[in-house]
């Protein structure tokens, strides 16, 4: 069967992710140059090399990961290229362009250069990089959307139809919503079907989208926005989280009052995180460990059924973790923090 050579694949691929002592050698590296020559003697050595010509420092080190991740989804897409199941890489991927288009009409919105804009894309998903640099050149946010639709790119119709009203309110927050809205919605329909990996993928994008809610919630209740000015950036879809759990959140005003809310769900283990911080307002602390459950479960297909194809995206969601990982590492060095700290921040799969 072709999902058992894919899956074999994979597993190869897998196996040249960082261990937790990889981690540990990378922490203990007193510089960024350290960890740049660590590096070099990873599976990043191609990109690190690369990187080299071209940058130094932080800078270096930012670029390898983005060409190494490109690389690799880019390599899984192919292996399954012409298969029906597919469908479930191309999902995963499609975060990327919602990613990269976020961050070009955000860009755009505040007049930030090109050259930090491009820095700052990561071409992983399935639109390619020559496509991202040229709506970077483009000199505003409606010029961006229009060659969009010009070009007939499936993003360009949600922003078209709230580029009016991002206008109006001058709010760059409805058009990212609207991008959320359009891949979340597009997501589930693809998904509707009664097949076990359509199932196991569902479940997934609804938590995802279960999170997504909760970290808006808490951001809203946080700045003591209503609950009808926080409507329209509630995602429909979700798993657990629906609208009565969320109009009580709201309801609660205060954070810990919000988050004593969750208990009866899957997401009771916020009320784990100590009182102080959850009191201080410091969603931060709750944003992490939110999106660690959500990788943990996202990782956690990897180990799930051989003749599945889920497998595939449980190890791209272990690649993106180790990439995270290794930029909290980069980030942590330069700016000096010590190295339990450094430490703390990083999550293990």
């Amino acid at each position: 069967m072709y999902v058992e050579y894919v899956n074999a694949r994979v597993h190869g691929m897998s196996s040249r992710l960082i261990t937790t002592h990889g981690f540990e050698r990378l922490i203990a590296q007193p510089s960024l140059d350290g960890i740049i020559t660590e590096l070099e003697k990873t599976p990043y050595r191609e990109e690190i090399v690369e990187a080299r010509i071209l940058h130094t420092g932080i800078s270096c080190i930012e670029y390898a990961l983005r060409k190494n991740l490109m690389k690799t989804y880019r390599k899984v897409l192919t292996l399954v290229e012409g298969e029906k199941s597919a469908r479930y890489i191309v999902i995963f991927l499609k975060k990327w362009d919602v990613q990269n288009i976020k961050t070009i009409i955000r860009g755009k919105n505040i007049q930030t250069p090109n050259e930090e804009i491009s820095g700052c894309l990561i071409p992983a998903g399935t639109m390619d990089e020559t496509t991202l640099i040229e709506l970077v050149k483009q000199p505003d946010v409606r010029a961006v959307v229009d060659l969009m639709a010009t070009w007939g790119i499936e993003y360009a119709l949600p922003l078209t139809r709230n580029i009016g009203e991002f206008f109006e309110r001058n709010e760059i927050g409805m058009l990212e919503y609207a991008l959320d809205e359009y891949y979340f919605e597009s997501a589930l329909k693809e998904l509707s079907g009664k097949r076990h990996d359509d199932r196991i993928v569902r479940d997934l994008i609804g938590t995802e989208i279960d999170i997504r809610n909760i970290k808006t919630v808490l951001m809203m209740v946080r700045d003591s926005v209503s609950a009808d000015d926080a409507a329209p950036f509630i995602l429909k879809g979700g798993k657990e989280i629906d609208h009565k759990i969320i109009q009580n959140m709201f309801q609660a005003k205060k954070i810990p009052d919000a988050v004593y809310l969750l208990e009866p769900t899957t997401y009771r283990f916020l009320l784990n995180v100590p009182d102080l911080e959850v009191s201080l307002g410091k969603i931060s602390v709750l944003e992490k460990e939110l999106d660690r459950f959500l990788i943990r479960k996202g990782t956690a297909m990897f180990r799930g059924d051989p003749f599945s194809f889920t497998i595939v995206i449980g190890y791209l969601w272990a690649k993106l973790n180790e990439i995270t990982n290794l930029r909290v590492i980069a980030r942590c060095r330069e700016a000096g923090m010590p190295d339990e700290l450094m430490e703390s921040e990083i999550f293990y799969v």
